[in-house]
This record gives structure tokens, C-alpha cells and sequence, in this order.
């Protein structure tokens, strides 16, 4: 009986309020390293909106993932325990939040800097070293109940910019969103909870 109360337990906490995930590639460098274990609450996005600056998870339903691209649960317990959330879960992607609905996103001013509504972002704090904040021009306006997503290792990741061309202009679903990175929580060298970078509390980006 405690083993099944427990067991119920652990699927209620996947299924409202954290889980747990596999990092599937290096596009998150410096912030995420590939195969890290991340946790993601999701009590923020209860009553609340996904803020630009979230490093957020979603669900790969444009098939932007390669595939095997991540570590899956490969035997029954595994798979038992992916399911309550006591194991990562595959088939997602992990990028930061850049633009919101009704924003205009474009790349590059005459600094080589990211806009945000015509304010360019300060993105040295997180992206990787040498990264420029972008290689491709672009110049979109996300549409209703959609994010554009960018990785912090610019250079290497294939984001929203990658996928301009596909059929979801490379916008993400906001609801393919299972909600914020709160915590790196393996290797435990590394593990720690994430901040929301001071660049995006600039006022003037919603215009």
C-alpha cells in the first residue's frame, strides 16, 4: 500500500509539478552540457505567462530532434519509471525563450545584436563563448499562442532560425511547453538553480 501511495504520488508530481529531463545536445553551452539532468517546475506556468529569458522544455511536434537524439529508458523499469517521472523524459527539446506572441524578432542591427521589438538584447551573459548572437538574418513576427526559441550556443544549435522554412515557420506551440528549467540537478558538479538573465527585465521590449 505505501509502495502504490508512494508510486501515485510520484505521477502526480510529473504530471503538475516537476519533471525530469535529459539534455539532448550542446545548443544550451555554457548554461546546459549535453546528457546533464535537468528538472522543470511547472507551478509557474499555473496562473502565469512564459516570461522572455525562460529556459523552457517542449515537445519536438515539429520533428526538429534527430533521432535516437537522447538517452531513452530502455528497459521496463526504466520505462516504469519514466512514465511516474522518476526517469527523464526523451523526445524533447530544450531552448530559451526569446520572442512572444505578438513580437517582432529580428537579427541583426548594426551591432550584430538580436531585436526584441526594436531593442536589442544584451545576450553576453549567457551565450557561448565566441558565439555571435547570430550567423542567419531574420526578421519575423511571432503569431498568437507561439514562441521563438534560441539556443545559447548560437553557432550550433537548431532553433526557431533553423526552421523558418518549415511548415511552423519555426515558431514553437505554446502549448508544446511542459514548463521552466528550474534546476541542473546532475552532475552534481554542476548542479544548481537557474536565474532569469537581467536582460530581459527591460520594460521598453514590450514596446
Amino acid at each position: 500500500m505505501i509502495v502504490v501511495l508512494a508510486l501515485a504520488m510520484a505521477a502526480a508530481t510529473k504530471a503538475f509539478l516537476a519533471q525530469s529531463f535529459f539534455v539532448p545536445s550542446g545548443s544550451m553551452l555554457p548554461l546546459f552540457e549535453k546528457d546533464d539532468r535537468i528538472v522543470v517546475e511547472k507551478v509557474s506556468y499555473w496562473n502565469g505567462d512564459i516570461h522572455r529569458g525562460d529556459v523552457v522544455v517542449f515537445a519536438d511536434s515539429g520533428g526538429w530532434l534527430p533521432q535516437p537524439a537522447q538517452e531513452v529508458a530502455s528497459g521496463p523499469a526504466q520505462r516504469g519509471l519514466e512514465t511516474i517521472g522518476l526517469w527523464p523524459t526523451d523526445g524533447h527539446l530544450v531552448k530559451r525563450v526569446i520572442g512572444l506572441p505578438g513580437d517582432r524578432v529580428s537579427c541583426c542591427d548594426d551591432a550584430g545584436r538580436v531585436e526584441v521589438n526594436g531593442v536589442p538584447l544584451q545576450e553576453d551573459g549567457y551565450l557561448a563563448e565566441g558565439a555571435q548572437p547570430s550567423e542567419v538574418d531574420f526578421d519575423v513576427d511571432v503569431p498568437d499562442d507561439a514562441l521563438w526559441v534560441m539556443g545559447d550556443n548560437r553557432q550550433a544549435s537548431g532553433d526557431s532560425r533553423a526552421h523558418i522554412g518549415d511548415e511552423g515557420g519555426g515558431f514553437v506551440p505554446a502549448d508544446d511547453v511542459v514548463g521552466k528549467v528550474w534546476a541542473i540537478v546532475w552532475p552534481f558538479s554542476r548542479a544548481g538553480v537557474l536565474d532569469r538573465p537581467a536582460t530581459f527585465d527591460q520594460a521598453a521590449l514590450d514596446g
